[in-house]
């Protein structure tokens, strides 16, 4: 009894430190729920009471009242987000299998520019990617979005992916190619079924970067119809103020998706992060 009074203490600064860390990441999104039940008035009160004294569900009500343009621009997200997602994904699964299996001569190159490219801010290639559209005639379409931000999510897939392949054995690709398979079949039958997981982080994170989005749906996009739902931040920006509760209530509905997805997801999410930590 008292070894495990002992094993449950032993855990407690654990709890306490995870605690700590919970209400810091999730204290942005607590504020921004509370400052869109709030008054414009309030808002600005010195010092800012941390609930609404006088709550309101006005920024909600205009939300509402704008929901043909909400979901409009749920529409365009939702298409540039999902084709950004699976071209992402198509793209790095090969590419993150050869990494993982293959060996050849600067590959250990190729995971250093993945690496870099991943720390690039979206500004820095936005001028290079905008003659490119340009060029190809895909401005002012979904397609010249949903390519800028594949290049957001191929590096993020290529490397958790690639994770995630070292951790599966290769004497399953062995056990496969005895029983007949070719290369290309072992793949398809044997390692796309148990990267499953990995596969299914890959989609949603993708997937988030291009919901996300912002800077690709303003520059390639001129037609304010065809915008994804960012955009639609602009209209609480007036020339002389800022209506702060109406922003933070869009900003609550823009991401309501995103936090579904997480919900539903995290099984397969955190199953795909801790298995494809196991070896690098």
């Amino acid at each position: 009894m008292r070894q495990g009074k002992n094993g449950t203490l032993r855990y407690v600064p654990h709890m306490i430190l995870g605690t700590c860390i919970f209400v810091v990441l999730m204290f942005p999104l607590y504020w921004m729920l509370v400052t869109s039940l709030k008054t414009q008035i309030e808002i600005f009160n010195i010092p800012t009471p941390l609930w609404p004294k006088n709550l309101t569900i006005e920024s909600y009500v205009k939300q509402m009242a704008a929901s043909s343009d909400t979901l409009q621009g749920f529409r365009n997200s939702l298409i540039i987000a999902l084709g950004a997602a699976a071209i992402s994904t198509v793209l790095a699964i090969p590419a993150a299998y050869g990494l993982a299996r293959f060996r050849f001569r600067g590959r250990k190159v190729f995971i250093l520019t993945f690496l870099i490219t991943q720390m690039l801010p979206s500004t820095l290639v936005l001028t290079s990617l905008y003659i490119m559209m340009s060029r190809m005639h895909l401005l002012n379409t979904y397609w010249a979005p949903i390519i800028g931000d594949a290049t957001l999510g191929i590096p993020f897939s290529v490397i958790i992916l690639r994770t995630y392949f070292i951790s599966i054995p290769k004497e399953l690709d062995e056990a496969a190619k005895m029983d007949g398979c070719t290369a290309l079949g072992a793949f398809i039958r044997v390692m796309l079924p148990i990267a499953k997981p990995g596969i299914a982080v890959s989609v949603v994170f993708s997937f988030v970067y291009a919901w996300g989005d912002l800077i690709y749906g303003l520059t390639f996009i001129v037609n304010p119809v065809m915008r994804p739902i960012t955009s639609s931040i602009y209209n609480y920006v007036q020339q002389y103020q800022t209506l702060w509760n109406s922003t933070m209530a869009f900003g609550i509905v823009a991401i309501f998706p995103v936090i579904l997805i997480f919900i539903f997801m995290q099984r397969y999410i955190v199953s795909g992060l801790t298995n494809g930590a196991v070896k690098g």
